[in-house]
């Protein structure tokens, strides 16, 4: 499997994926870093203009990394596999002597991991950032993270995993539909759905919701790579 998975890489060329990544990174960091000390979240009158909840740095880091991410692994799964199908190049992977789910899973994983990573030490810089610019500047947002707590590198792991893991519905919903422009379509969805408050109620916050996110998402997972060895290659 890790050799398919390499594979995938250097088909995919991963090299100009670790670029955009680093671009990413370096625009999200000087966003929340302009948020956090330059007054841009500011009301005129100098107050922080923040929607209930989100007065912490913590909160909007989460927020745009995740929003970034989760668009990118989208973009990605349709580079990889959907892509593959139009292009008929997965017409010639599964005439190789390996299962077509084992094809199909080296190709979500190649992704999985590799944006698993980038997000990882996209917010470790991004926190970084903050919280060494928090030693010399005042912020208008609570600085509500402690970098040298082990619970703090569980949650973000975790709530990376869950991140990254959210693009297999979008990439089911690319497949069924047989659309790269679906399945990035469909990681805006996700956003507006993960992201959202109802009253009181915060999908962000809630406990319960990326327990329940990440089931889904990886029956949907499950489903992509079902029924593979007999369905039509026709795109």
């Amino acid at each position: 499997m890790l050799k398919l998975i390499k594979l995938e890489w250097k088909k995919n060329q991963i090299g100009k994926y670790c670029i955009y990544v680093l671009i990413a990174a370096g625009l999200l960091c000087v966003f929340i870093y302009s948020l956090a000390f330059l007054g841009i979240a500011n009301d005129p009158d100098g107050k922080l203009d923040a929607a209930e909840g989100m007065e912490g740095i913590s909160s909007s880091i989460e927020m745009f990394t995740s929003i970034t991410f989760l668009i990118f692994t989208s973009v990605m799964l349709a580079n990889f596999m959907i892509r593959a199908y139009k292009n008929k190049i997965m017409n010639v992977m599964f005439s190789y002597p390996i299962k077509r789910q084992k094809i199909l899973a080296s190709q979500m994983l190649a992704v999985w991991i590799f944006n698993v990573a980038a997000l990882v030490l996209t917010k470790l810089c991004l926190y970084l950032c903050i919280f060494e610019g928090a030693r010399h500047m005042t912020s208008s947002f609570v600085i509500d993270f402690h970098m040298g707590s082990g619970m703090f590198y569980v949650q973000l792991i975790l709530k990376s995993v869950v991140t990254v893991t959210m693009g297999f519905i979008s990439l089911f919903i690319g497949l069924t539909l047989k659309s790269s422009k679906a399945a990035v379509i469909s990681s805006f969805l996700l956003i507006f759905l993960t992201q959202a408050n109802i009253g009181d109620f915060s999908m962000r916050e809630n406990g319960v919701v990326p327990a329940v996110i990440m089931a889904v998402s990886l029956g949907f997972a499950v489903m992509s790579v079902g029924g593979v060895q007999t369905k039509d290659l026709t795109y």
